[in-house]
């Protein structure tokens, strides 16, 4: 069957964006019956680089019509299957997407792109909402041919391959602009992409203005890595003849029968090789919504609290944070406890600092919480990184002796040493009372946020938080009101409320503003926040 990609012009100036358009329409209607795929690029209702989202709208709302009629008019014209790039707005707001149009001329199919870059988040501010519907790869399957798909910032994101490899997909589309990649890098790209999911792919990009080493390099390339068609600048049609179901095979290490790439791969992967990835990855903490409910020492009111069935009963159910404690032993082991003294939550007694990790080992730490958890031992700092990074964002209250004691620098840099251990800094967030614990967070890992607890003087949260170039600050009832939230927000940063347990108490502080409830009983609270959510 034969393949086209369309590469149309493109350029940082506005005012050619009619011109441009006219152009791309011209290209579809040079496309004939001999084609089977046709395929344009990302954005292809925005004609020139429009940066603001006002003006993405406003281009989108005046040639998508056009361009998407002009698209089901080429795909019954040429009996050709049909993918276009363009906004599409949805319940939630509009998404980049990807239109499949049959050779009928209709939408069939709908992939919305899997990453986000800043400039469509925070400028653009398209949704970003992806539930699970939207986490794993999306497979459209037309006159048996098995279409993947990936749009532009989607290609950088290596780890993904392997997964759209193990759904046997046929060809990947990729509309695309990938505006500062030089036509060599995109190359191997597209190649790697290939060779890896086993498919064709045919990439749509633009041919950038002024530009004639970046951007632009439309291509199509076989499962084996050959490319039969680089563009590179160009602009106007791409065609190659391909077999969608010719598949590359190779040994599966020496001496071994031919396999795809990607299951050679898959048998010897081992864990902890690899950054984290998946369905269960959730947003960070840089994007994902507010508000949320933070689990406070897990879901501590079904299991002990800073434990691993407090914290997994939580993340299973949906919580957005988990928030636990970590002290420190007599010989350094970082450990996940609240008091600094064991007789609380344990049958051991005297402080946590002035027992061993040894010591601590054998006392148990379930039974009196009941006696279905009698024998659970004391959590260290790694396991819970080890099972929940990136799964759930992460408050971790670092606790010291006094609220204005000096912190161990060596203890600090152990804490961040395992959060790059586990690759989650953008998961976590260090909460203190104590100033010379962020001041210290500031020193060593400034990328890593910040959040001023509670020291007996709510009314210096705010300035202690300005001080420390702190992005949130965790409020503590009943010592705080309308002013201090207020102030908060002016100046870009966000509130915790330690805490509430009270379904309509935590309305009446969303009510406020507040934007992280920490609650022990986190199934009712966090259905309360769904409901005020629903209604706002």
């Amino acid at each position: 069957m034969k393949a086209c990609v369309i590469q149309p012009p493109y350029s940082m100036d506005l005012s050619l964006s009619e011109e441009y358009f006219a152009r791309k329409l011209d290209y579809l209607r040079q496309c004939d019956k001999s084609m089977d795929i046709i395929v344009l690029p990302e954005y292809s209702d925005v004609p020139c680089a429009a940066v603001t989202r006002e003006d993405n709208l406003m281009y989108h709302r005046k040639y998508a019509p056009v361009l998407l009629d002009a698209c089901a008019e080429t795909a019954r014209r040429c009996n050709a299957v049909v993918f276009v790039n363009a906004l599409y707005e949805t319940e939630t707001g509009y998404r980049n997407t990807t239109y499949a149009f049959n050779r009928n001329g209709e939408v069939v199919g709908h992939y919305y792109k899997k990453h986000l870059p800043p400039s469509e988040l925070f400028t653009v501010k398209l949704d970003s909402a992806y539930t699970r519907e939207f986490s794993e790869p999306y497979v459209l399957e037309i006159d048996g041919i098995r279409y993947g798909f990936l749009t532009c910032y989607d290609f950088y994101f290596y780890e993904a391959f392997a997964n759209i490899a193990r759904q046997n997909v046929d060809i990947i589309i990729g509309c695309s602009l990938q505006r500062s990649d030089t036509h060599e890098a995109l190359e191997i790209m597209g190649r790697f992409c290939a060779y890896n999911c086993n498919a064709h792919l045919l990439r749509a990009s633009v041919s950038l203005d002024g530009s004639p080493d970046i951007c632009g390099a439309s291509m199509i390339v076989t499962p084996k890595g050959d490319v039969l068609v680089n563009m590179k600048s160009e602009t106007g049609l791409g065609v190659a003849e391909i077999d969608p179901k010719d598949k590359y095979y190779k040994p599966a290490g020496f001496g071994n029968p031919p396999a795809p790439h990607y299951e050679y791969i898959e048998f010897g992967r081992n864990p902890w090789q690899y950054r984290p990835g998946g369905s269960a990855i959730v947003q960070h903490d840089g994007i994902m919504p507010y508000p949320r409910v933070c689990a406070h020492r897990g879901f501590s009111t079904i299991a002990p609290e800073n434990s691993m069935p407090a914290f997994g009963a939580a993340v299973a159910m949906g919580a957005e944070e988990i928030e636990f404690d970590v002290w420190y032993t007599k010989d350094g082991e970082l450990i996940s406890l609240h008091d600094p003294t064991l007789d609380r939550v344990s049958d051991g007694h005297g402080k946590i600092y002035e027992h061993t990790f040894d010591e601590l080992i054998g006392l148990d730490f379930g039974g009196k919480f009941s006696e279905a958890y009698k024998g659970l031992p004391v959590l260290r700092f790694e396991e819970v990184l080890q099972k929940f990074a990136c799964h759930v964002i992460m408050n971790i209250h670092i606790k010291n002796i006094t609220a204005d004691a000096p912190y161990d620098p060596e203890l600090m840099k152990k804490i961040i040493a395992l959060i790059d251990k586990y690759d989650c800094r953008k998961y976590v967030y260090f909460m203190s009372e104590n100033d010379n614990i962020l001041r210290l967070g500031q020193e060593l890992a400034p990328d890593i946020t910040r959040v001023v607890g509670f020291d007996g003087h709510p009314e210096n949260m705010v300035d202690r938080a300005i001080r420390y170039d702190c992005k949130k600050i965790q409020l503590f009832k009943p010592y705080f009101d309308q002013e201090m939230i207020d102030r908060a927000h002016e100046n870009g940063i966000f509130c915790n409320v330690f805490w509430s347990d009270d379904p309509e108490e935590a309305k009446k502080f969303l009510d406020m503003g507040i934007d992280v409830i920490l609650s022990n009983d986190y199934n009712r609270v966090a259905q309360a926040v769904a409901e005020w959510k629903k209604a706002h």
